[in-house]
């Protein structure tokens, strides 16, 4: 039987549980009490058994858990027996939480600080409350964990040994087509989270930029339904359509080939050349599979240099 949480306060602090208990596997331990700081305690992404024993005993040791969302955190205490105060802490109310976190901090208090999932900061609330905390001279603790990147890097068959993390693309069209030109510029393996509404379009307009990158789509990490598909960005793209939508999403996309990418001067000599006996449309498609470089690039750049002839054609005639 699962213990439940203590419920009862304590005399100098009547909103804080007096008990610092949890439960491992049906053994009760008792925490030791939290040292004063912000603690950043790494909280699953999926499967509550990934949480670690220093985490544990952290948010059972501190005065305060603040918590984006008090249920999600709550799930997590539950199935530990912590009884723990949960205090919310999100972009909707951070600029009203702060002040009070600082001021419990100064008079001493141990706080931790969780994400809904994964390494608190990452994609989440977080940066200016640590900004602030350092600033105001208290310790702040880092308790390493599960991280939806590394996991996603891990699994994806991919080099990990220079990657960029990009977080959500821009939701708009326009503004995450343009984000995804500048991102296949980077020479290292790319890592994003997506929405599962999104993540179709996602993978066509990475597709039309990154041609035929290695890539994988991570679904669901350590979750039940965990998914991992693992194709060209073109491939993937072509099969969206039959993707199941529902779940967290992190897509991992390959760098591009270092040896294969043409320098710019000897592009521009391969697209003219081209263009002399091809339509744009197939000199680009040549480009792309000769050059290593992005599609939407190399496009770009044809419709310029076929602009630039034209226009050269014209005034040799005049």
């Amino acid at each position: 039987m699962r213990p439940k949480p203590a419920s009862t306060n304590t005399p100098e602090h009547p909103n804080e549980p007096a008990s610092r208990a949890f439960s491992v596997a049906g053994h009760l331990l008792t925490a030791p009490k939290a040292v004063p700081g912000l603690h950043l305690v790494s909280t699953p992404i999926g499967n509550l058994g990934d949480i670690t024993l220093r985490a544990l005993e952290t948010l059972a040791g501190v005065d305060i858990v603040a918590c984006e969302d008090t249920r999600i955190t709550r799930r997590l205490t539950e199935r530990y027996g912590i009884a723990a105060l949960l205090k919310p802490y999100h972009e909707h109310n951070a600029a009203l939480a702060r002040p009070k976190i600082l001021e419990r901090l100064a008079q001493g208090a141990s706080i931790a600080l969780v994400s809904d999932a994964g390494t608190p900061l990452i994609s989440d609330p977080g940066f200016k409350l640590v900004r602030e905390v350092c600033a105001a001279g208290h310790a702040v603790i880092a308790l390493p964990g599960p991280s939806s990147v590394l996991a996603a890097l891990a699994v994806a068959a991919l080099p990990t040994d220079r990657f960029f993390f990009e977080g959500f693309l821009p939701p708009k069209e326009t503004a995450r087509r343009a984000r995804i030109a500048e991102l296949a510029r980077i020479d290292a393996t790319l890592v994003m989270f997506e929405s599962g509404n999104r993540v179709q379009n996602t993978l066509r307009d990475l597709a039309d930029a990154m041609g035929e990158r290695d890539a994988a789509i991570c679904r669901e990490l350590t979750k039940l339904h965990e998914e991992v598909r693992r194709a060209s960005l073109s491939e993937l793209a072509r099969t969206a359509d039959a993707l199941e939508t529902r779940g967290e999403f992190v897509l991992v996309i390959g760098a591009p080939a270092r040896a294969s990418v043409m320098a710019q001067h000897d592009l521009d000599d391969l697209l003219r050349s081209a263009l002399q006996r091809d339509s744009v449309k197939d000199a680009v498609a040549h480009a792309v599979e000769a050059s290593g470089r992005p599609r939407r690039e190399i496009y770009a750049r044809a419709l310029e240099l076929a602009r630039q002839s034209h226009a050269g054609n014209g005034d040799g005639q005049d």
